[in-house]
């Protein structure tokens, strides 16, 4: 986008600036200082990136000279010469070198050029202070704010879209920033300056970002592969954001109790240990916001939290308190999740929970992609278009693709925090630089060790069996599998078979059909469009045994069923994924005992990891009293 830049003098000193409208900051100049002073723009325009980086220059040159005394239009031309060339700035070339123009604007000037059609100019403050409400938190391109606008219904600012925008960023209400950011690092050992690239949108550094060339630029302009499909991001696109306002404390009551929490937990009817974890997050929450909050603002960066929580142990129920917490007080929470189907079985959820309040859902092709709330659920993807939103953050699944090992998603949970703000983290398997760094005291944390009905977790079984690809060469399965199959169907559970590859399913799926007949035996994957139906059905009993991979790793909940893990000594599945896949087993009060078997011809690291893990957290549940005793009814 093409950019003017202009000199502000008056008689005492001179800065540079650059508008997307010079309409706007004529009128905003001359009508606060009619008569003391003076514009000189330049001719011609240059790209938003090269503007805001010769702005910057221009001014750190003149730092040392305050006065304009003696100040010209050559003096000026000449400045902006030498740094356009020292920068590869392209301006206007004739005879070899580089030539510009400065054109002189004063106040009557401006009165006599507003009289004309093109001059003319009129900003609205309602609609402008509208555009500042929606914009709060965000970070949009160019074409993503008039969209926003257009939502918004705000229809004079969609006429000059660029001119309320310039008008919001001259009253400090507005931020304009670049997509691509551009610094430079000394090389060893020559010691030259290299010029360092990196997405602002999504963080995004060399290795993402591809070098075109540009029709607003004229030079060779970078921009951002990553974060692709939300937008092109480039250097000399424009990120438009405006500050949150800081929510000021609304403390309930003038001597609230520090540790008076039962207000936000009993309504929630959460059992005990969902209760302690909840109260333990509410601790540091208020801890940190209103005691520790200094702290935080100084190291600019949110706060963490892990809730580390066995799979089956009420995730969901027990963010509610913390929920309800930052909500009494006007603060504005997301919950990001890496899957859209998630994104919409939460909402139902949270909108029973929270009624009246209004629920924000953001994921690929949401209606309410424009929309604001104190309340939000998002996919992790739709983080980006955030910067400064949200009071508190809660990730959920933080060990799940695609948020696993993405740098890009782990920027946008960072960038969408308010400063001072806490990101929670909720996890059955936390990644182990995360266990590592909770285990030594660096990650505040609490580790939710048992199931909400107090029993114990499946402790899997290993297996020995030959490997699937020789099972189905043999066309039959080994007797000590047949055995635990039969087993699982006399009892009357309806059977997971997970398999490392899809290619897998649909031949083992027939074998066990020939082995046994009668038994309903499907198979589903991602790439398969019945998928949905077909977990319903297994759900409804209508299918007993369902082959499948990691995608059913998560977020399924079958009353009674028990869970085989074929080929478990494949690189596919981390002693995450089999203790997920293990915690399909036993979640129900009806059927705590679930079967799990880890099915494999060699025994490996990860699957003594995933039975070490689940051993630990039902011993560390046994010891805070937390399993039932002998003979203890279910309630």
């Amino acid at each position: 986008m093409k950019t003017v830049i202009y000199a502000l003098i008056n008689d005492k000193a001179y800065s540079w600036h650059l508008t997307l409208d010079v309409r706007a900051d004529m009128a905003y100049w001359f009508g606060e200082h009619p008569n003391s002073l003076k514009i000189w723009v330049l001719e011609p325009a240059v790209s938003f990136g090269q503007a805001l980086t010769l702005t910057a220059k221009l001014n750190e040159m003149q730092e040392s000279t305050k006065h304009a005394k003696g100040c010209s239009p050559d003096l000026l031309l000449k400045a902006i010469q030498q740094q356009a060339e020292r920068l590869d700035i392209p301006l206007a070339r004739r005879a070899g070198s580089y030539q510009g123009l400065l054109l002189e604007c004063d106040s009557l000037q401006w009165k006599g050029y507003r009289q004309t059609a093109e001059g003319s100019v009129t900003v609205r403050q309602d609609e402008l202070d509208g555009l500042i409400s929606i914009l709060q938190g965000r970070s949009l391109l160019v074409d993503e704010t008039n969209q926003l606008m257009e939502h918004h219904a705000l229809q004079e600012a969609m006429k000059d879209p660029l001119l309320y925008v310039q008008m919001g960023y001259l009253q400090g209400r507005l931020q304009l920033s670049q997509g691509i950011s551009l610094h430079y690092k000394r090389t060893f050992p020559s010691f030259n300056h290299k010029p360092v690239y990196e997405c602002r949108r999504c963080g995004a550094d060399a290795k993402h970002i591809v070098m075109t060339d540009c029709l607003f630029c004229g030079t060779s302009c970078p921009y951002c592969e990553q974060c692709l499909t939300m937008g092109r991001s480039r250097y000399c696109s424009i990120l438009i954001s405006a500050p949150a306002n800081p929510n000021m404390d609304q403390e309930m009551g003038s001597k609230e109790e520090e540790h008076d929490f039962q207000p936000y937990i009993e309504p929630w009817g959460l059992s005990n240990v969902q209760a302690e974890a909840s109260y333990l997050a509410l601790t540091f929450l208020k801890g940190n916001k209103w005691k520790a909050g200094a702290e935080s603002k100084l190291h600019n960066k949110p706060q963490q939290f892990l809730i580390w929580a066995v799979t089956g142990a009420g995730k969901t129920e027990m963010i509610f308190p913390m929920i309800q917490y930052m909500l009494s007080r006007g603060k504005c929470v997301v919950i990001a999740t890496p899957r859209r189907d998630v994104v919409l079985e939460l909402r139902p959820r949270l909108e029973k929970a929270f009624a009246p309040l209004p629920v924000v859902t953001l994921y690929g092709g949401s209606e309410q992609r424009w929309d604001t709330g104190t309340l939000t659920i998002a996919t992790t993807h739709q983080l980006l278009r955030f910067e400064g939103a949200f009071d508190l953050v809660i990730i959920d699944e933080i060990d799940a693709f695609p948020y696993h090992n993405s740098p890009m998603l782990e920027y946008a949970a960072r960038k969408v925090c308010t400063i001072g703000g806490v990101t929670l983290l909720l996890s059955a398997t936390p990644p182990r630089q995360l266990q590592r760094a909770a285990e030594r005291g660096r990650l505040p944390h609490v580790k939710v060790a048992a199931r909400y009905h107090r029993h114990p977790l499946p402790v899997p079984v290993l297996l020995p069996t030959p490997s699937l690809s020789q099972q189905q060469k043999r066309a039959a399965i080994p007797r000590s599998l047949h055995d635990k199959l039969s087993i699982s169907l006399n009892r009357g559970a309806q059977i997971f078979i997970f398999v490392p590859k899809i290619q897998l399913i649909e031949p083992f799926v027939q074998l066990l059909r020939r082995i046994f007949p009668g038994i309903v035996i499907q198979g589903t994957s991602s790439k398969d469009e019945l998928r949905a139906q077909k977990v319903i059905d297994f759900r409804n009993k209508n299918i007993r045994m369902l082959v499948t991979t990691t995608i059913l790793e998560r977020g399924v909940t079958i009353a009674k069923s028990d869970v085989y893990i074929m080929d478990a000594d494949a690189q596919l599945f981390d002693s995450a994924s089999l203790v997920q896949m293990a915690g399909r087993a036993g979640r129900s009060a009806d059927d705590p005992a679930g079967l799990v078997f880890f099915a494999a011809k060699e025994r490996t690291r990860e699957q003594v990891e995933a039975v070490r893990q689940i051993k630990a957290m039902n011993a560390l549940a046994r010891k805070k009293g937390y399993l039932r005793s002998k003979g203890e009814q279910s309630p």
